[in-house]
């Protein structure tokens, strides 16, 4: 069993936009949001069946793809991970190879925590328009937002005629 240390998803992670994260040289690196466009890398594994060998071209056009390229070390936990999806599509799959698919998505920064633990952001629109009408709007300096109000007629949850 380890001790101590920093361990996935225990605690915040930094934030770059703060002053700290400047000072410290943080900066989370780019995907291209429209996906890596270079060459597809042989499958690192023997024998890929033909569904692996589909999944791992569909992963190469993400744009997680990109930093895979740079950082070719991750080959192998791509491959991998295309071996393990496809036995997670089998209708009888056990939690057991469910949960390592998921571990492997966040190492390879699949997932919106997996971009985080590995410093990723995806480039320039990068919240859909459904994301951002679902935001929260902050009121303007100076504007008091509404607040609850009594409703002039109701007294003990039965309705009074006005004015009593």
């Amino acid at each position: 069993m380890s001790r101590g240390g920093p361990r996935n998803r225990n605690g915040s992670y930094p934030d770059p936009e703060s002053g700290r994260s400047t000072r410290t040289g943080l900066a989370y690196k780019l995907l291209p949001r429209d996906g890596y466009t270079g060459r597809v890398p042989a499958f690192p594994l023997p024998a890929p069946s033909t569904r692996e060998r589909a999944v791992w071209r569909t992963l190469w056009r993400t744009p997680q793809a990109a930093m895979w390229n740079e950082e070719r070390w991750r080959m192998h936990t791509v491959g991998l991970y295309c071996r393990w999806s496809v036995r997670a599509e089998d209708v009888e799959v056990s939690a057991a190879v469910l949960g390592q698919v998921h571990r492997l998505a966040d190492q390879l920064g699949l997932t919106p925590a997996g971009l985080k633990e590995n410093g990723w952001r995806m480039t320039q629109g990068e919240t859909s328009d459904a994301a951002a009408a679902a935001t929260p709007t902050v009121p303007s300096p100076g504007v008091t937002p509404r607040r609850m109000r009594p409703v002039v007629g109701i007294q003990a949850g039965r309705r009074t005629p006005e004015g009593d």
